[in-house]
């Protein structure tokens, strides 16, 4: 079974989002299936993404140069080939792509030819290096045209077209216009029955593809149905529902854990958790706040956006009843300057209780993870999540509003804390719950023992996606 995973990014060679911990994983987790899982048949798995400006990978070589066709003059692909552990990762190069100055860009418009190109180029990859690909599995818009061509495009060699899945981290992003980028690329246009405005978007050509889409929750995957969440698509993928699942993301166990993070300053486990009191200790004064082990400390690790419903913790921490409360919040993050500025407003309003740190840094975050005692996420639409499975998995109790993966992951008064309604004041009724239950140490004790002990790792999922896996071969 040959499969070629395809995505925008993938740690450790460029790291910007969540994407790039499940491409970094999951074929990983995929290829190292136990026999009893997956039987006989190996799994040869291989990972490709652009290579951006910026990656630096020590002993890359040269793997094979492709034509893309292209109305100004055929586009050379040039692919180089690198590992990651046992998994061989190509990364395609070529000018679109070295004329790009970020990942993304602020404005998806910007990145029209060059994630174009990249898909394209990875439709293209097997005949160019004598391994043709079984599946190709496709992640979000950025990789979506890979799928698209494979449906529409003259095969080009002797094999039969290889079987496609797609799947769907965030259906709000469905990329930019790219009616001129169809026309110059060569690509026809015959995608019926998606809404007009969609005829032309990267990611619901892939849908419209695909033999298989996946939701990256089994609530997402429901949820993405109604016209609420459906960004304009559900009609359409009601029409494909037999083609839909939802399969939950997982987290690398071994990456993140307490007992072993040089990060924390302090290693604890789930048999032994007093540290974590140091490890709070020591963020609080990495932070410049006073030691105080009786407050609860709050936290936000996430970009500061609507989506994430960081307006309504904002709003919630002004509440009298909250601000009455004993606590302290640490929030971790970039995104709009609205959210940023507003954080920062939140510093000067109460500076012996919060610090707004307005950048990306992995390393604070871990330490977070295991220092702080509640983590909100408020989002108002979340597919499925990591920093929750994180967190509980460093003893940090998430806070969530119940949607997508939030509500497949965390159990109220269990593992965690949730609310429905995406409001200001059904977050600060959650979070007088939560800072009430913390005021029960043995209550709360047993609320992280339970978050630690649950697994989050990729084993399950991984088995899922090689189930769907065997049943597109069929």
């Amino acid at each position: 079974m040959k499969v070629l995973f395809i995505a925008a990014e993938a740690d450790p060679f460029v790291k910007v989002g969540g994407l790039a911990d499940v491409a970094g994983s999951l074929p990983l987790a995929i290829r190292s299936l136990p026999l009893d899982v997956r039987g006989s048949q190996p799994v040869d798995i291989r990972l490709i993404i652009p290579r951006h400006p910026g990656i630096e990978v020590r002993n890359a070589r040269a793997s094979a140069t492709l034509e893309v066709p292209h109305r100004g003059g055929t586009l050379l692909a040039r692919v180089f080939e690198t590992r990651l552990q046992d998994i061989v990762v190509y990364l395609v190069d070529g000018q679109p792509i070295a004329l790009s100055e970020s990942v993304y860009s602020e404005e998806a418009e910007a990145d029209a030819d060059k994630y174009t190109f990249f898909s394209l180029a990875a439709a293209r990859l097997g005949p160019s290096i004598g391994w043709e690909p079984d599946i190709l599995h496709a992640n979000d818009w950025h990789a979506s045209l890979s799928i698209y061509a494979a449906a529409v495009e003259p095969r080009q060699s002797a094999t039969r077209r290889p079987a496609t899945l797609l799947t769907v981290h965030n259906l709000g992003f469905v990329g930019p216009d790219l009616t001129s980028q169809l026309d110059e690329f060569h690509l026809a246009n015959r995608a019926a029955g998606l809404p007009r405005w969609a005829k032309a978007r990267a990611l619901p050509l892939g849908i419209w593809g695909a033999d298989a889409i996946v939701a990256v929750s089994p609530t997402y995957a429901a949820e993405i149905l109604t016209k609420g969440n459906g960004a304009g698509l559900e009609g359409f993928l009601r029409g494909r529902r037999a083609r839909l699942q939802g399969i939950l993301n997982g987290i690398d166990q071994r990456l993140y854990d307490p007992a072993t993070d040089s990060a924390l300053g302090a290693n604890f486990s789930l048999a032994d958790i007093g540290n974590r009191g140091r490890v709070k200790a020591n963020l609080q004064a990495r932070l410049g706040l006073l030691e105080d082990r009786e407050a609860p400390l709050l936290a936000i690790i996430s970009r500061l956006e609507h989506q994430k419903g960081i307006d309504l913790v904002f709003e919630a921490l002004r509440e009298p009843r909250i601000v009455q409360q004993r606590w302290k919040a640490v929030i971790l993050g970039v995104g709009s300057r609205e959210f940023e500025t507003s954080a920062q407003q939140l510093q000067r309003d109460f500076p012996n209780r919060v610090r707004a740190e307005i950048r990306f840094d992995s390393e604070l975050a871990r330490q977070i993870y295991g220092g702080a005692d509640l983590l909100l996420m408020p989002s108002r639409y979340e597919p499925c999540g990591l920093s929750q499975m994180i967190a509980m998995r460093y003893g940090c109790l998430p806070l969530v509003r119940a949607t997508g993966g939030l509500r497949d992951t965390v159990v109220a008064g269990k593992t965690g804390f949730t609310f429905e309604k995406a409001t200001s004041r059904a977050l600060g009724n959650a979070m007088r719950t939560a800072l009430m239950a913390f005021r029960k140490p043995e209550e709360w004790a047993r609320m992280q023992r339970a978050a630690m002990n649950q697994d989050f790792s990729w084993d399950r999922s991984a088995a899922l996606y090689y189930r769907l896996y065997e049943s597109l071969l069929r």
